[in-house]
């Protein structure tokens, strides 16, 4: 099937276009990611042949650990990208695909370090630490 999603921050400075089906979308509570956004990630992946960015030029990176960075808008600031070292796939924030996005919810990930400000209020799976041996 011929899936294909756009994107973008939120001055347009960047956008993006995906290919093909795409992860469920993965909710992080932990710290790093709540800093950053002031609530938590939920975000999908996509492989690294399968996504387009214009404007990468005003995308900036952020080395948030030594495992991984993070990518955002140095115009707005919007928080548009994840990539773990070496992997061949790089995680996309849901909240900057176009609507509809045909998302869907997968699960919660680092639970234990959920905000003290809010209940996790759906039926999806919950991980008190990360992602699933099972999940990509």
């Amino acid at each position: 099937m011929d899936e294909t999603r756009t994107g973008a921050c939120q001055c347009g400075a960047v956008r993006f276009k995906t290919k093909g089906p795409l992860r469920e979308v993965v909710f992080c509570h932990c710290s790093q990611c709540r800093r950053q956004t002031g609530l938590y990630y939920a975000a999908t992946n996509v492989t690294l042949d399968r996504i387009e960015v214009s404007g990468e030029q005003a995308v900036s990176w952020y080395r948030a650990s030594p495992e991984a960075e993070r990518g955002f808008c140095r115009t707005c600031g919007s928080a548009l990208f994840w990539r773990r070292n070496g992997a061949d796939y790089v995680s996309v924030m849901a909240g900057a695909f176009d609507q509809p996005s045909g998302l869907v919810g997968g699960y919660h990930i680092y639970c234990a370090d959920r905000g003290d400000f809010y209940e996790i209020a759906d039926d999806l799976p919950q991980y008190q630490a990360g992602m699933p041996a099972s999940s990509g």
